[in-house]
């Protein structure tokens, strides 16, 4: 079985910082693109980052873009979003995710939610003026 989890949310002021982690249960976890998204009640999921297997290349939203920063770990099985200079408008439940399938020999990335199987359960984050 798969299993995301993450940590790391919580209530910040405006131009605060927080770093969220996702701890994945994964086989192959090197070979697997991950994400994270983030979500509110009155909008669908939006995609905010993504990362290829090995960490060589990455994808942000426009409005994260020069704020936020995924990265990895394949050793340790994380996935970390490092988020600087927070915004209200980034409240939000924050998901870490798994793509569908594994890549051998491509070091394939999407923003695609579509494309992604496996989901946490979210980490709640707060950002006051």
């Amino acid at each position: 079985q798969v299993q995301l989890v993450e940590s790391g949310g919580g209530l910040v002021s405006a131009g605060d910082s927080l770093r969220l982690s996702c701890a994945a249960s994964i086989r192959t976890f090197s070979s697997v693109p991950m994400g994270w998204f983030r979500q509110t009640p009155e909008k669908e999921r939006e995609f905010v980052a993504a990362i290829s297997r090995s960490g060589e290349s990455t994808n942000y939203a426009g409005s994260v873009k020069g704020r936020f920063a995924i990265s990895r770990d394949n050793a340790k099985n994380t996935v970390s979003l490092q988020m600087n200079s927070l915004k209200p408008e980034d409240t939000a439940v924050y998901y870490c995710a798994a793509h569908k399938y594994v890549f051998v020999g491509r070091n394939y990335i999407t923003d695609n939610p579509d494309n992604y199987n496996y989901w946490g359960q979210g980490t709640q984050v707060t950002v006051s003026s």
